[in-house]
């Protein structure tokens, strides 16, 4: 049945992350630990009720705090904390960090992404399979996928955003692997790569909801996202290994990527999935939060 990936979907959480960890959550808010840290944050998907009491909650070392449907916001910290410092993923530090978009410098829940991409990569005939990254944000995906043996494009419309993915790089002693970092809009950049005729076998995307490119480009998911994909199938190789979009934007239903990936590509081979990504906390009821919708398309 065509339908069945997706009706019998699951939510896909990470398990094996040891310097971040999901304490509890509700009341539109949930408390994490970042490496040393516990942090509270607002997150509209946690609309139950908290397990763990006020004064268990009074232990955080910051929290961040948004007008509704907005990441913008402003930290309050109760107590000292440094700069910046590492969370250990899989053998990679990432720089984890306060940022004034209520992120710490990376998506736990993404993990699950980045290991898939990963089997993928290193169970390929390919050598050294092409993969572009667009959004890629601090490049955490990037530089798993190059390790797993990719040749890996990285595409930002942020500088900072650039910036943070060469300190993630560095920091882990990893300059000498293939990965190009470019400030480019992603629209304006798969343009340029279908006139240049340059393919890929693996793409991963994570666009936002509102953006702008380094040349005053605009981007609005409800408008540019479904001209971004079917531009996205030129680029691909002959014999592609994989594509994978995340949305933390379309809050109404994975479904939703599921036909847009699908009508999209319109490949009759290889397999379509898509579910939602989320967090298990650590308590004794071990719930799981929802952070994002995704679906996939892998060779098979």
């Amino acid at each position: 049945m065509e339908y069945t990936n997706f009706l019998n979907s699951k939510i896909f959480f990470p398990t094996d992350w040891q310097d971040y960890e999901l304490i509890d959550f509700g009341n539109n808010k949930k408390l994490e630990r970042f490496g040393n840290y516990i942090f509270i944050r607002p997150d509209n998907q946690a609309i139950c009720k908290p397990c763990l009491s006020r004064k268990f909650w009074g232990n955080a070392d910051g929290e961040f705090s948004s007008e509704i449907n907005s990441d913008k916001g402003n930290w309050k910290f109760y107590r000292k904390i440094p700069e910046f410092w590492d969370i250990k993923y899989n053998k990679l530090n990432i720089k984890s960090l306060p940022t004034p978009f209520r992120h710490l410098g990376f998506f736990p829940e993404q993990s699950v992404h980045w290991e898939w991409c990963r089997n993928l990569i290193q169970s390929s005939q390919i050598d050294q399979p092409r993969v572009l990254n667009l959004f890629g944000y601090s490049g955490i995906a990037s530089l798993d996928a190059a390790i797993a043996g990719a040749s890996v494009t990285h595409i930002d419309a942020s500088k900072k955003a650039i910036n943070l993915a060469f300190e993630n790089r560095n920091r882990n002693n990893l300059e000498t692997l293939p990965i190009r970092y470019l400030v480019e809009d992603a629209v304006s950049f798969v343009k340029k790569e279908i006139n240049r005729e340059k393919k890929y076998d693996g793409i991963i995307l994570d666009p936002p909801k509102y953006g702008r490119g380094p040349n005053g480009e605009i981007w609005k998911i409800e408008e540019n996202l479904l001209d971004l994909m079917n531009l996205i199938k030129e680029i691909l190789s002959d014999n592609p290994l994989f594509i994978v979009i995340t949305s933390y934007a379309i809050r109404s239903s994975h479904v939703s990527l599921y036909n847009l990936l699908k009508s999209s590509l319109n490949f009759d081979y290889g397999k379509y999935s898509s579910g939602e990504l989320g967090i298990r906390e650590s308590g004794e009821k071990r719930r799981v939060l929802s952070c994002a919708n995704f679906a996939r398309w892998e060779i098979k």
